[in-house]
């Protein structure tokens, strides 16, 4: 009985090479860093949803299924980088193994650190060291990309502003903007497409993601638990 080929990383990234030549895929060749955007997003919530799956259920073959795809989307990068003369994926593994090593002294140098909160205070330092000239960093608000969900970026860019400029506010400074926004809609009679409730409504947010960003909740996760359980609210699990 024949036996299932044993693929290695080095055979993958020759499987990718070939999907990309002459006598490839005519998809994968005509696919480029732009065009596979959309892939990687759907590939990362993909895997999200795997670990959410592995959670409930304890099977781990859909995780990984889903980390095999993110991997392609790294490899089909980094071969478009190649042909294109700007990196190979060698470089990437070389960069990333060098970055891990730097951003943790505590493990690989003889760093110390004061716990967590001492490795939290390492890792933005050198991070801050690392992006020093870069040319693509317009400013330290402006880095934060406009790529990620609006609110986690949110959080991100509260945390810094507060980190940097002292725009933070207190818990219950939070809490008042809240009462204050929630008396305002109160007081509406909001037409459709109305810009008044839209900037109520973004006030709201911005505060409920200063609490967030500053106990370390997930404010995604948090919605996307509580969308489940509206869910479950209408449409009961038939799961035993």
């Amino acid at each position: 009985m024949n036996q299932e080929k044993h693929y290695t990383l080095e055979d993958f990234l020759n499987i990718v090479e070939t999907l990309r030549s002459e006598n490839g895929c005519p998809w994968d060749r005509k696919q480029t860093h732009k065009s596979l955007k959309p892939c990687m997003m759907e590939e990362a919530a993909e895997l999200v949803s795997s670990i959410r799956i592995y959670d409930t259920t304890g099977n781990a073959e859909n995780m990984r299924e889903e980390l095999g795809d993110i991997l392609l989307q790294v490899v089909m990068h980094s071969q478009i980088a190649k042909e294109e003369g700007l990196f190979t994926f060698g470089d990437v593994v070389q960069e990333v193994s060098a970055k891990m090593i730097r951003r943790h002294p505590h493990v690989f140098m003889d760093a110390r650190t004061d716990g967590t909160e001492g490795v939290y205070k390492n890792w933005d330092e050198i991070k801050r060291q690392e992006k020093e000239g870069k040319e693509w960093i317009e400013s330290p608000l402006r880095e934060i990309p406009k790529e990620l969900p609006a609110l986690t970026r949110a959080s991100k860019v509260l945390k810094k502003a507060d980190k940097l400029y002292g725009a933070g506010k207190e818990y219950g400074n939070c809490v008042a903007d809240l009462e204050e926004s929630v008396r305002r809609l109160s007081g509406m009679e909001p037409d459709m497409e109305d810009a008044a409730l839209e900037q109520v409504l973004g006030d709201m947010l911005v505060s409920l993601s200063d609490i967030a960003r500053r106990y370390r909740v997930s404010q995604e996760q948090v919605l996307t638990d509580r969308v489940e359980n509206l869910i479950d609210r209408y449409e009961p699990s038939k799961k035993p």
